[in-house]
């Protein structure tokens, strides 16, 4: 069994969730005729720092340097839920055009552990730009090189202390993936900020944690970090010594979905201009090198395309959680 902690500094909303995504009866629908012709607010469901707020940062600096969007455009975190609290108030802007946000793995797994008022079903799906494997790392202060000295640690101790993002996420599964594959016991601390994370591993109050290769990486590379293991299909190019979970035997660990989506109810025209522009901003040299620099992977869907591939992501994400014991 592994338990889930609820950190203090990790507030989970499970209680008015819904009065917050309360289906936008007070939301006008957009008006298709000269849009766009407004400005833009662009909603991060996470504190800053982590690998959905690098992301939507790098889309919003895209489209604006590109003149993809003619108004302003305000992004805000808004984090709280593991994500409900944002894709909430997404929610309630249904038939608004001038309201985005971008997913994770939590967009399509908090709907099953918390009333959230809504599923990744009832938003429009724009389309999916990457996915985002993750890094298993300690703190370099504990002495643990390798992953056979961690997983000698974890079954020394009898019980570990693991951090991630979100209570039920991709971070959760990839822990606790690894600690049945191994044999040892996890406590799994959720957070919703990538700072609140790496604070937590780098004070001592976490044994270990998975983080996004964007989050991490000049952690590692400034010694405080030591990385352990990488859920990706192959290697990461930047850290090519670190082992793979595939080469410990641990297969099909699921990884982030890293798309764009707008409220319910929007116009087809609405959801069709953000395909279009979305298409223009993933072939631009500046997009390549955030990939490259971030250690994502293409993978490109779009609309339907986009809504079956969250529909079947979805279904393997239940399953794992329920096999795990989570649900």
């Amino acid at each position: 069994m592994h338990r889930i902690l609820i950190a203090a500094s990790a507030t989970v909303l499970a209680v008015g969730l819904t009065a917050c995504a309360a289906g936008g009866t007070d939301s006008a629908s957009t008006d298709t005729k000269d849009y766009p012709s407004q400005d833009l607010d662009w909603t991060i469901a996470f504190g800053p720092g982590g690998g959905n707020d690098i992301m939507s940062r790098q889309l919003v600096d895209i489209i604006e340097s590109e003149d993809l969007y003619p108004g302003n455009i305000t992004v805000e975190n808004m984090d709280g839920g593991s994500g409900a609290k944002g894709w909430g108030h997404l929610y309630s802007q249904a038939g608004s055009g001038y309201d985005i946000s971008t997913t994770s793995g939590s967009f399509l797994t908090t709907p099953l552990q918390a009333d959230t008022g809504w599923t990744y079903e009832d938003f429009t799906p724009v389309g999916l730009t990457a996915t985002d494997a993750a890094v298993f790392l300690v703190d370099s202060d504990s002495g643990i090189k390798t992953w056979d000295d961690w997983v000698k640690y974890a079954k020394d101790k009898g019980k570990v202390v693991v951090g991630g993002i979100g209570t039920v996420n991709v971070d959760y599964i990839v822990h606790a993936m690894l600690a049945e594959h191994e044999g040892y016991e996890i406590d799994y601390v959720p957070y919703n900020e990538e700072g609140q994370v790496q604070t937590s591993l780098l004070s001592g109050a976490l044994d270990a944690a998975v983080s996004n290769p964007a989050e991490v990486l000049g952690q590692i590379e400034s010694g405080d970090m030591t990385p352990l293991l990488y859920t990706g299909n192959e290697p990461m190019k930047a850290l090519p010594d670190v082992p793979t979970a595939e080469s410990i035997g641990v297969k099909n660990v699921p990884t982030m979905p890293r798309g764009v989506i707008l409220p319910p109810d929007v116009p087809d025209s609405v959801r069709d201009w953000w395909i279009d522009a979305m298409k223009q901003v993933v072939k631009t040299d500046q997009w390549q090198k955030y990939l490259d620099q971030n250690n994502l992977s293409a993978d490109v869907r779009w609309g339907d395309d986009f809504e079956t591939y969250l529909d079947d992501t979805a279904t393997e994400l239940e399953t794992k959680l329920e096999d795990l014991g989570a649900l």
